[in-house]
């Protein structure tokens, strides 16, 4: 008997000895076509010109980075000098991100604990109420974010009956409507992984910690984060790389003083005028950035698994 369920299981896994390629194949026709393919179009556009009136000509220069790290004038005849004014889009884009993920390892690590700590019926229905927002378009919950937080809104009307302010409080177009926008946006990307990791963790870990006379900070600074640290890392990808190039959040809630990386992109692309290599070449370099962080901590993680 247990000589026939070896030779099934020998013959089970070896049925696609040698077809990995064919099998691979729908995936790799996928990946080329949906994101080889833009990437590499964006890519050549980047090193394109832009058209006077709009649109482009096939003349391929490097005016479009030049443009985006070095200001030679209104006419591009005087000494180059720094573009502060992109490069501060980028360095807020990202400080903007970073918050956003912060606020949501915040909330979504306690949220996944509680989730994971439930009995085991009632997790799909917490589960279920963590992911209705994203049964809406986020254009509508953005919009309806602006709503609730404008001057004459039900949050400031609530806060006047109460007599907590006496005035309304200026939220819309500041870094806070941005982050809340943000935050509101992606919290889900976080709970998830990190409910993932919580649920496979170990509880017996933590009793034989309190065995051992360990306070609850210590079990969470020693036991339980360096075990569910993948599950984080992974919420905060998730959380920190589309926040980063979000622009709807910026464009609602933020204003004009408050552009991101985003909206930079997304002014390149509007009407006729739009510069399409500029947008192209911004593109490129936060896609750049993205990948080479990405990549690093891909590395830092073998080298760790390594020893």
């Amino acid at each position: 008997m247990a000589a026939g369920a070896s030779l099934g299981a020998n013959l089970s896994s070896n049925i696609y000895k040698g077809k990995a390629l064919r099998l691979m194949l729908p995936s790799w026709v996928m990946i080329g076509i949906f994101l080889l393919i833009p990437v590499i179009l964006i890519g050549v556009y980047s090193f394109l010109t832009k058209e006077f009136r709009g649109g482009v000509l096939w003349d391929f220069s490097i005016a479009s980075y030049d443009q985006f790290f070095l200001d030679r004038g209104l006419f591009g005849d005087e000494p180059p000098t720094i573009e502060w004014t992109y490069i501060n889009i980028f360095f807020r884009s990202i400080q903007q991100a970073a918050i956003a993920t912060f606020l949501c390892l915040l909330i979504g690590f306690p949220t996944a604990w509680f989730i994971a700590t439930r009995n085991e019926k009632s997790r799909p229905v917490w589960l279920f109420l963590i992911t209705i927002p994203y049964w809406v378009n986020l254009l509508i919950r953005t919009v309806s974010m602006k709503f609730l937080i404008r001057d004459s809104g039900p949050l400031n009307e609530f806060l006047l009956w109460t007599g907590l302010i006496s005035e309304p409080l200026g939220l819309i177009n500041t870094d806070f409507a941005v982050q809340l926008g943000l935050f509101y946006s992606y919290l889900p990307f976080m709970v998830l992984p990190i409910y993932a990791s919580v649920e496979r963790y170990d509880f017996s870990l933590s009793e034989a910690a309190a065995d051992l006379y360990a306070g609850a900070w210590t079990t969470l600074r020693l036991i339980i984060l360096p075990v569910v640290k993948p599950g984080i890392i992974a919420g905060c990808i998730l959380v920190f790389v589309p926040s980063l190039g979000a622009f709807l959040a910026p464009d609602l809630l933020g204003g004009a003083k408050n552009f991101m990386i985003g909206s930079l992109i997304e002014e390149q692309f509007k009407g006729a005028a739009g510069n399409w290599p500029f947008g192209a070449a911004i593109s490129m370099i936060l896609l750049t950035i993205v990948m080479v962080v990405l990549i690093i901590y891909a590395r830092s993680q073998y080298k760790q698994e390594q020893k």
